[in-house]
């Protein structure tokens, strides 16, 4: 008979340091140093927000990264005025999309139900809405992996986003979501903080 330690099930707890570069102390950074971003560094952003559960696996967040002066020079003018400065200050940004045909993916991302993939290619409503659902927990888990790196995430949703999708997507297959400048935070790099609700307004129990 195999004995099962109990301690093998219980998993690890983050530590405080970890807790508060992740949560409770991390900001939208709205300036950036000159602190380059190397591509190391922003893959191993992908590399870990990857892990994090989507939708019967189908992971459906696509990511640009922009960091060279002719993909900010196409960027920064499809950003919102308050955006633009900011969207060229910092080393790398993200454009992050959704792949509005990531069904055929499905073999390989659910290798046990390939069958799948024909059911999602027959039904686009189902489609939209696992692409729509499954992009936007992956824009957080993006976010989440990008402080986890040791840098400033500073997401924005105020962008022409039919004239990204055009400019960075020509074929229409992706639809950009949100842009998320990345690097170390720069001078005066935060806005006061916000207040969230408490817990008595938020969470029940049954």
């Amino acid at each position: 008979m195999t004995v099962v330690d109990d301690h093998a099930r219980t998993l690890p707890r983050l530590d405080d340091a970890g807790r508060a570069l992740l949560f409770t102390e991390a900001r939208t950074a709205n300036t950036f140093a000159d602190t380059p971003v190397t591509d190391a560094e922003l893959a191993g952003v992908w590399d870990l927000a990857r892990w994090a559960p989507t939708a019967a696996n189908t992971q459906p967040l696509r990511v640009v990264f922009v960091r060279r002066e002719e993909g900010k020079a196409r960027l920064v003018p499809l950003m919102a005025e308050g955006n633009q400065q900011k969207t060229a200050q910092a080393p790398a940004t993200a454009i992050l999309a959704r792949d509005t045909r990531f069904h055929e993916h499905v073999p390989t991302v659910l290798p046990f139900r390939p069958e799948m993939r024909e059911m999602l290619e027959e039904n686009e409503g189902m489609r939209e809405h696992m692409s729509t659902y499954g992009t936007t927990l992956q824009v957080a888990y993006f976010i989440l992996a990008v402080r986890a790196q040791g840098l400033a995430a500073g997401p924005m949703a105020g962008f022409d986003a039919e004239a990204i999708d055009r400019e960075f997507f020509p074929d229409g297959r992706f639809r950009s979501s949100l842009v998320v400048n990345i690097g170390h935070p720069g001078s005066d790099p935060w806005f006061d903080r916000l207040p969230r609700l408490d817990a008595d307004e938020v969470v029940a129990w049954a």
